[in-house]
């Protein structure tokens, strides 16, 4: 069973970037799917990006494609999303996510990280 700790979240102005990390351990993380989902006040989490488990295929939510990139490092057993000049419309709490390569579900989740984004 793997655990999942997000970090990197904070507040950014209008326009700026962040990069958040998920830290992996207890399992060979080479064998999941990884993603990001976020939920912002008021609505239902949402998928944002998730990565194959070698890093070759990528898939994004259409609202943050071509401003949000999604990475992985087997090698240190983390995920990363790189999130380019953003808006105070993705303000939420972001989760990483993993599913075995076998499953259709995300059955890990880490404890969220807030990221926000002020005008």
């Amino acid at each position: 069973q793997v655990q999942l700790v997000e970090s990197g979240g904070g507040l950014v102005q209008a326009g700026d970037s962040l990069r958040l990390s998920c830290a992996a351990s207890g399992s060979t993380f080479s064998i999941y799917v990884m993603g990001w989902f976020r939920q912002a006040p008021g609505k239902e989490r949402e998928f944002v990006a998730s990565v194959s488990s070698t890093g070759s295929t990528k898939a994004y939510a259409d609202s943050v494609k071509g401003s949000f990139t999604i990475s992985r490092d087997n090698a240190k057993n983390k995920v990363y999303l790189q999130m380019n000049e953003q808006n105070p419309e993705v303000t939420a709490v972001y989760y990483c996510t993993a599913r075995i390569i076998t499953s259709a579900d995300y059955a890990y989740w880490g404890q969220g990280t807030q990221f926000t984004v002020s005008s």
